[in-house]
């Protein structure tokens, strides 16, 4: 191990005060008008009669749960008061309410319609009305929700208000790596609305939900509608040449579509089938991919990750998805892409979603750009012991896979409601990402931070959908089960240990680069530091060969950390500000070269 490696990690951050550098990506203050993430934030059942609400919000901060009498300014929608792109940069802390006030102006309401507010997603938890009169609430941070407003509704001027709450890490709901004191591998936290609000057009009976499975074996795709009320429905399927219309009849639950034209979906060739569902009066638009996740074996003998049924190397990169200025929510739409085509030109397949929902439009872009997704649920619990969670298992890695997560103490899991509430949570992010093609693989629980019961949890998932592969315990505290044997390396020489299931370096390199000028703090966070972008690049290629020759020895992905630095974090490829590569794609396309 290299010892003082991971001594100077375990140092990183302590420093008393640091310095804040405000840093900017190129995609701030692109909006028009003040609005921003204005497409269409759902694309897997899009209708055409919508309104973006994002946008200037009136807001206030309170000690008390009654309506503000005034507002403290205006906050930019769906930027966290946290961000500086929110135009607050003030801390939500615990105890405190959030309001946000907005009017929405409708000259006509259409009969025979019903109007929906839906929110991407509000962290962490809320209560909304319209007109003054309650709607509802909701908790879950990372999940979308939705209220039929029809019966609230008038012409003319509307009222929505919503007041939020967030304990962050003083409670057990999930969070991620948000904290209240950030410093190290945990980050600023963030609260409020972070996703888009949009307002939506319905007629009276309305398609509520698609579930798309694709039946790759049999060259088919089974199609499951949840309608308001049982109705006939159409279905018109678009391949690459040609289109196939298929008929519902009210009353079916699911039906199974053969395809005339049979096209698969990889990362080299990321072709994706158009739908268009018809129930009555309404119409959506979506589409789906014909591709198979699961696990095997190759003429060696080793077990491996497959995709559509052949060996396939999963060549990932682990992905935060924090932005200097607007913190979980990325600035653009042009911002997603960014990340996820920079990655896939460095020579990655697969990005590991660490410990984050993000907007449905970032799957989307994975979708039809070609990029795996190995999906990380969000963690909660109560407080992090580091000293067990991460520094025992770096000094003594064999000794986690003795610790049974049932020892709810040990995991910082006694509260029984809170373990509830995050297997609500898990289950409702599998139902939410159902239907991406670009979904590989679900990753309960990282590194046993709120981990519980592993081995259930990964049955609940695997009965929820059994089309994909899971990591029940990601880097330690191995139960025994899942479908692969996932390691976390920092400070070891990479080797690969033979497993009845396949192996796979799920973290390894976080090798750290300061550019000056494009750094959140003067402190720094990393695993091995390197002090010129050409050291880092010699490094990151050595690295990369010795990846790829642990594929022939049973390696069956990989994932370096990571995208980019994350405030105090600089192991990134990319600066934080995302405008400097740290190696060139030349550099790394070398690896690859040298290994063949």
């Amino acid at each position: 191990m290299r010892v003082l490696d991971a001594l100077s990690a375990a140092r990183t951050g302590r420093k008393k005060t640091k310095e804040i550098s405000r840093l900017n990506t190129v995609w701030s203050g692109q909006e028009l008008k003040g609005q921003v993430l204005s497409e269409y934030p759902r694309p897997q059942m899009q209708r055409d009669e919508w309104i973006c609400l994002n946008g200037y919000w009136h807001y206030a901060i309170t000690t008390k749960g009654g309506h503000p009498e005034n507002f403290d300014g205006r906050i930019l929608v769906p930027f966290s008061p946290e961000s500086s792109r929110s135009g607050v940069e003030r801390k939500l802390k615990p105890g405190e309410y959030l309001w946000y006030f907005h009017s929405v102006d409708l000259p006509e309401v259409p009969e025979g319609k019903r109007l929906l507010l839906h929110f991407g997603a509000v962290d962490e938890r809320c209560i909304v009305w319209w007109n003054g009169k309650l709607l509802g609430g909701h908790r879950g941070g990372y999940l979308p929700f939705s209220f039929d407003v029809t019966q609230q509704l008038h012409e003319g001027k509307n009222t929505i208000w919503v007041r939020v709450q967030d304990d962050t890490d003083t409670g057990t709901a999930c969070r991620g790596k948000q904290t209240l004191h950030p410093k190290g591998m945990f980050y600023t936290a963030q609260s409020g609305i972070w996703q888009t609000a949009w307002l939506e057009w319905v007629p009276d009976n309305y398609i509520e939900q698609i579930r798309i499975t694709p039946l790759f074996d049999e060259g088919e795709v089974k199609l499951e509608l949840k309608l308001t009320h049982p109705a006939d429905a159409k279905v018109l399927i678009q391949g690459k040449w040609t289109s196939y219309l298929h008929h519902i009849r009210a009353g079916e639950k699911e039906t199974v579509i053969a395809l005339p034209e049979v096209h698969s979906w990889s990362p080299e060739d990321p072709f994706l089938y158009d739908v268009a569902v018809w129930a009555g009066e309404d119409c959506v638009r979506s589409y789906f991919a014909l591709r198979k996740f699961s696990v095997g074996t190759d003429e060696k003998a080793y077990p491996r990750l497959l995709l559509n049924n052949r060996p396939y190397f999963f060549n990932g990169v682990l992905d935060q998805g924090y932005w200097p200025e607007s913190l979980y929510t990325p600035p653009s739409d042009e911002a997603m892409v960014f990340d996820i085509t920079r990655m896939k030109e460095l020579g990655f397949n697969m990005l590991r979603k660490h410990i984050k929902i993000e907007p449905m439009r970032w799957y989307y872009h994975c979708d039809r750009i070609g990029m795996v997704v190995w999906q990380d649920m969000v963690n909660g619990g109560g407080p992090l012991d580091l000293r067990l969670m991460c520094y025992l298992p770096t000094a003594f890695p064999a000794v986690t896979d003795r610790i049974k997560d049932s020892h709810y103490r040990f995991f910082a899991r006694t509260d029984r409601q809170g373990r509830l509430q995050w297997e609500e949570d898990c289950m409702a992010e599998v139902e939410q990402l159902y239907n991406c093609p670009c979904i590989g693989m679900w990753v309960p629980f990282n590194e046993g931070w709120g981990q519980f019961d592993a081995l259930r949890i990964t049955e609940q998932i695997k009965k929820a959908d059994p089309t994909r592969p899971v990591d029940h315990a990601s880097g330690w505290f191995d139960q025994g089960g899942g479908d692969i044997k996932s390691v976390h390396n920092y400070f070891r020489a990479l080797r690969v240990k033979r497993d009845r299931r396949p192996f796979v370096l799920s973290e390894y390199g976080g090798y750290s680069c300061p550019v000056q000028g494009h750094t959140w703090t003067d402190v720094s966070y990393g695993y091995r530091s390197y002090r010129s972008r050409k050291e880092f690049s010699a490094a990151f290629r050595r690295l990369q060969r010795k990846v790829r020759s642990l594929e022939k020895k049973g390696l069956s992905g990989a994932v370096y950390t990571q995208v980019s630095d994350v405030e105090e974090e600089i192991n990134g490829l990319y600066t934080y500000d995302r405008k400097i590569c740290k190696i060139s794609a030349a550099g790394a396309a070398a690896a690859e070269r040298d290994e063949d």
